[in-house]
């Protein structure tokens, strides 16, 4: 027997668009049958395949052709040249709205997306219960959804694009939207999708959900690919290249305009930060930091609620959007995690030695995750830490030691 054919293989493929100045050149391009457009090149000879049972990341500035690349894909835009083989049902959540007729119903909508997918009919009694049940719509469900909220469309979308059961699912950035408690069904159920062996293709701004939810990755640049290959791999070259590549604006601007403040979530946590240091070991709360000095950051947690459970993170953030290091508590068996009775109080620490930033400055994020280590439902950002400078060029200082050895001269005898 055959290799089987892979889910997804592109060769090739090119998209090009037509940029008119003004819309009358378009009828004068028909009839003088003069070219009166310019082309943009938006995607140029992409080549690749998605086996049976994996994950793909797509990522890349903006502008790069990731959102093209996915409307390719599932059939709403047509390339220019080259060839796409898809192989299986495919259900896919895009944009805001797309596939949604918005005078019709949440239901009608359900309908509507399900036989176009192809569901049975006799099916669908039981689907049209699951979706209704999965996106938590109740009342609204029978509302038009052009009175729905962004959080609303990405509920009904989502459950439906994932409940269809589809060979591949396809998601462009819908995640960003939704409340923490919703969010957290959609990363559980793009688990379970996974954990079914089935294929996915995920764009996504969030490199950490990138790395856990794919297997392999492609970085789009100016629509070229410039590297494909383990996610975990491209994403730490392309994070590279953006940190190189980066003006950033002073510390100062970065920090949230309530610097200190947790964020805020639509539901209850399991538990929630009362306050968070950065300590020598001495116990003295610290405001500058010496090069390849030892600091303890710490949080105090108050259980919000018995039988909670949490996890935890510390990062020393170089801007709002880069963190230099990271410690957490995922996959960690050593760790006490809960479950804590309500009121509770937890302190948190872990000591850092051989502090390894040279000179600038930083601030240190504690958050409060589920076990996937994907949604922060709080954080809290400490004062602006200052590192003296030191001896040396770069970024980073290393502890070393020197050896000097000696070795006679030999006798000229």
């Amino acid at each position: 027997m055959g290799r089987a054919k892979p889910p997804i293989a592109v060769r090739n493929l090119n998209k090009e668009f037509r940029i008119y100045e003004r819309p009358q050149d378009r009828l004068a391009e028909l009839i003088l049958r003069r070219p009166r457009h310019r082309l943009f090149h938006v995607l140029n000879d992409i080549s690749f395949a998605v086996e049976s049972g994996r994950s793909l990341g797509i990522i890349g500035n903006n502008g790069a052709g990731k959102s093209t690349l996915l409307k390719l894909l599932v059939g709403t835009l047509q390339p220019t040249s080259g060839q796409i083989d898809i192989h299986g049902q495919v259900a896919a959540l895009l944009e805001l709205g797309a596939g949604f007729h918005h005078d019709f119903s949440g239901r009608r909508n359900i309908h509507l997306n399900a036989s176009l997918l192809g569901v049975p009919d006799e099916d669908m009694g039981e689907l049209e219960r699951e979706i209704i049940d999965f996106s938590e719509l109740g009342y609204f469900i029978d509302r038009p959804v052009r009175t729905y909220s962004s959080g609303m469309f990405v509920r009904l979308a989502f459950s439906i694009a994932t409940l269809v059961r589809p060979d591949i699912l396809v998601i462009d950035e819908a995640l960003s939207v939704g409340d923490m408690a919703f969010q957290r069904k959609c990363v559980q159920r793009m688990q379970d999708f996974r954990a079914q062996r089935k294929t996915m293709v995920f764009c996504s701004h969030s490199m950490f959900h990138v790395q856990e939810l794919c297997d392999t990755a492609i970085w789009l640049d100016k629509g070229s690919v410039r590297e494909l290959g383990g996610s975990e791999e491209v994403v730490g070259h392309y994070e590279d290249f953006c940190t190189r590549n980066k003006s950033y604006n002073t510390i100062q601007k970065d920090l949230p305009a309530a610097a200190g403040s947790s964020a805020q979530a639509t539901e209850v946590p399991e538990c929630g930060i009362k306050s968070l240091s950065v300590r020598d070991a001495q116990g003295n709360e610290l405001t500058t930091l010496k090069p390849l000095g030892e600091v303890v950051l710490e949080m105090e947690i108050e259980a919000l609620r018995d039988g909670a459970t949490s996890y935890f993170g510390f990062a020393f953030m170089r801007s709002a959007e880069e963190s230099v290091a990271s410690f957490l508590t995922v996959d960690r068996d050593d760790i006490d995690t809960g479950p804590f009775r309500q009121g509770e109080i937890v302190k948190v620490s872990v000591a850092v030695r051989n502090v390894a930033m040279r000179v600038g400055d930083y601030y240190v994020v504690g958050g409060l995750c589920d076990e996937t280590g994907l949604l922060w439902y709080e954080t809290r950002y400490s004062k602006l830490l200052t590192v003296e400078a030191n001896k040396g060029v770069g970024p980073l200082t290393m502890p070393a030691q020197w050896a000097v050895t000696r070795k006679p001269p030999r006798d000229k005898r």
